[in-house]
């Protein structure tokens, strides 16, 4: 009987010792599994850590910065847009006044080349016969000058200031003389001897003085006018 026990004993002691290690093997394995499944987690977690983080209130900030930019690069093509404008409107502005200058300096000039034609514009004789003395005689010498009667009316201006038509006017402070108050009074001689009493002769050489230097006794007025002598 001892004997059968010691060797059940055995037996039992053996198949104890191997579900020992079969279960110890099998918690081994699990433990590993385990081991490495926290490995593997914790390299998950670092990684994530690693990872660069975006703050809510970093968004925020990027996109208003963008928003910033944007109102920025707008703003600066709006205000190039004025300033084309601008001077745009500016170059319009100065061509439209320089175009009315010149209009009105055309104008001014056109009216001032008709005033030197034709500075009378007050009534024209129909004849000589409306005059007498000295004056009838002028305008008859005048159309025989060439001239048309519508220029009488300015020689009649012309005479009249310089001398009143009295062929034995004397300026005593020139020394001019006659009807045109020529300077000096001999200078009517080359029209004829009788120049300081005929007023037919100083009208003559007034005539031929006023066609060689202004072309028409309403010229010769229009300069007068101006400048104060002929």
């Amino acid at each position: 009987m001892n004997r059968l026990w010691s060797r059940l004993g055995a037996r039992t002691a053996a198949v104890a010792l191997l579900s020992a290690g079969v279960v110890g093997g099998f918690q081994l394995g699990d433990d590993r599994d385990q081991g490495q499944h926290l490995l593997e987690t914790a390299g998950v977690e670092q990684v994530a850590l690693r990872a660069p983080q975006v703050h809510p209130m970093q968004e925020q900030a990027t996109e208003y910065q963008e928003k910033l930019r944007d109102a920025a690069v707008a703003e600066a093509a709006a205000e190039r847009k004025r300033r084309e404008e601008a001077a745009v409107a500016s170059r319009n502005a100065a061509r439209a006044a320089a175009a009315e200058l010149a209009e009105a300096k055309a104008e001014a000039e056109a009216k001032a080349k008709a005033a030197a034609e034709k500075p009378y514009d007050g009534p024209i004789p129909a004849s000589c016969a409306e005059f007498t003395g000295n004056r009838q005689i002028g305008c008859a010498e005048m159309l025989n000058a060439g001239f048309e009667i519508d220029e009488f009316p300015c020689l009649d201006k012309l005479f009249t200031k310089e001398s009143g038509w009295n062929h034995q006017a004397r300026n005593p402070s020139t020394g001019a003389y006659g009807i045109p108050q020529a300077l000096p009074g001999s200078k009517m001689a080359s029209a004829g001897d009788d120049w300081e009493t005929n007023p037919k002769t100083q009208i003559r050489w007034g005539l031929g003085y006023i066609e060689g230097r202004y072309q028409t006794p309403c010229n010769a007025w229009a300069y007068l006018q101006r400048v104060g002598w002929y």
